[in-house]
C-alpha cells in the first residue's frame, strides 16, 4: 500500500500518518518526491483498511501495490533514484542513475599493489570513475586464487588516494559487512549471494550504497526481491545489476539477458548496472554487449580490465586490456550522447581522445 500525500503537505500531517502506520503494526518508508512525499507501508498490513488514511488532512489517495517488491517498485516510487556516493576529499562528486552514465572498471582480483595501482591508472585515464577489484573471491573451485583479504582492501584504499577513483568490492558474509564498509564505497553482493538472506540484512543495516547482481538462476522479479531485503533493512542506496544468466549455450559464459535492461527500467526505480564481461567471458565481445546495455537504457557497465590478462588470477579471458577498454569508453560515449546523455566524468577523457 502506498499513501500519496497532497502537494504541500504538512510535517505534521506526514507525521500523523507515519505514526497512525506504526500504531496498526505496518512499518512506513518515506519517500519524498520534488512535487509530493508518498509513505510505502510495509509489513503486517492484514489490519490496514485504505480508509483509515484516506480522510486523514495531507492524504491524497491511497493505493495498492501490485507488485510484491514494495519498495523497489515504481509504483512506490515514480522518480528515478539517484544514489550520491559519500564524499571523499579531492574526489568528484559521482551521482548514479541521473542523466549520465557511470563506468566502473578493474581486475576480478587485486592480485598484488603493482598490479592493482597500474591497472587504477589505466583505467583513470580512460574515463572510469569507479575502480572495481575483488579482495574476497568466492570462487567455484577451492583451490582457486581466494583473494587478498583486508590486505587487498588495504591497496584498494591506497589507489583511491592516489588515483581519485571510487571504490566497489565485494563482501562474502554478514560478519564482514562492517569491515568491508570501512574501506568500501560501494558493497557488492555478487551472483552467488543474491540470496544469502543473512547478508542481504547485513547490508541493510549499513549506510552504505550496495550494488545486487543477479543470480545465475535466478528471475528478474528474485532479483528485485532481495533487492527488497537490502531497502526493507533501511538501506536506501541500491541498485542491481544483470550479469547473465545459466543456459544450454556453451560459446559464452553465460547468456547476456539484455531483456532485463528495459524490464528493469520499467518496473524499479533503482539504477540498473550491465556486467558485460560476467555476462560473455569474452573479452571481444564485452565491448558489443557494453554498447548494446547502454543503448538499452543502462545507468553504468562494471567492466574487468587487466594489464596482462594472460597472467590474471581469475577472470583474464574476459578482462580487456587498458588500451582496449579505453576505444570501449569512447564508443559507449558516443551512444550515450545519441541518446543525450554523457559519461560521469568523462570531460577530462574526451578532450585526451581528442
Amino acid at each position: 500500500m502506498i499513501i500519496v500525500m497532497k502537494q504541500g503537505a504538512t510535517a505534521a500531517e506526514i507525521g500523523a500518518v507515519i505514526a497512525r502506520v506504526q500504531e496498526l503494526g505496518a512499518t512506513p518508508h518515506t519517500i519524498h518526491g520534488r512535487e509530493r512525499t508518498v509513505i510505502a507501508v510495509v509489513g503486517s498490513t492484514e489490519r490496514i483498511i485504505p480508509d483509515t488514511f484516506s480522510t486523514m488532512p495531507g492524504v491524497e489517495r491511497v493505493a495498492t501495490i501490485s507488485q510484491p517488491f514494495k519498495l523497489a517498485s515504481r509504483e512506490s516510487h515514480p522518480e528515478d533514484t539517484v544514489i550520491h556516493l559519500d564524499p571523499h576529499p579531492g574526489l568528484p562528486e559521482v551521482a548514479i542513475g541521473g542523466r549520465d552514465i557511470v563506468i566502473m572498471a578493474g581486475p576480478c582480483s587485486v592480485e598484488s599493489r603493482s598490479q592493482l595501482l597500474e591497472t587504477a591508472h589505466a583505467v583513470k585515464e580512460a574515463g572510469a570513475v569507479i575502480l572495481r577489484g575483488g579482495a574476497f573471491k568466492p570462487r567455484t573451485s577451492p583451490y582457486s586464487f581466494q583473494g587478498l583479504g583486508i590486505k587487498g582492501l588495504e591497496i584498494l584504499a591506497e589507489a583511491r588516494e592516489i588515483y581519485g577513483l571510487y571504490i566497489i568490492t565485494e563482501v562474502l558474509t554478514p560478519d564482514a559487512v562492517p569491515v568491508v564498509a570501512e574501506y568500501a564505497d560501494i558493497l557488492q553482493i555478487g551472483a552467488r549471494n543474491m540470496q544469502n538472506f543473512g547478508l542481504l540484512h547485513a547490508v541493510g543495516r549499513v549506510q552504505r550504497p550496495a550494488l545486487l547482481k543477479r543470480g545465475m538462476m535466478s528471475t528478474i522479479q528474485e532479483l528485485l526481491m532481495s533487492a527488497e531485503y537490502i531497502l526493507a533493512g533501511g538501506n536506501s542506496r541500491v541498485m542491481v545489476c544483470e550479469r547473465g544468466i545459466r543456459t544450454f549455450e556453451k560459446l559464452t559464459r553465460n547468456t547476456f539477458d539484455l531483456n532485463a535492461i528495459p524490464i528493469l527500467k520499467q518496473l524499479t526505480h533503482l539504477p540498473v548496472i550491465a556486467d558485460p564481461s560476467h555476462a560473455t567471458g569474452r573479452w571481444d565481445i564485452v565491448p558489443d554487449m557494453s554498447r548494446a546495455a547502454v543503448a538499452a537504457g543502462a545507468d553504468g557497465l562494471i567492466v574487468e580490465v587487466h594489464p596482462r590478462p594472460e597472467e590474471a588470477l581469475s577472470d583474464g579471458a574476459q578482462s580487456l586490456k587498458p588500451e582496449r577498454f579505453f576505444d570501449l569508453v569512447q564508443q559507449v560515449r558516443r551512444i550515450a550522447e545519441a541518446m543525450e546523455r554523457g559519461i560521469v566524468g568523462s570531460t577530462e577523457v574526451v578532450e585526451r581522445a581528442r
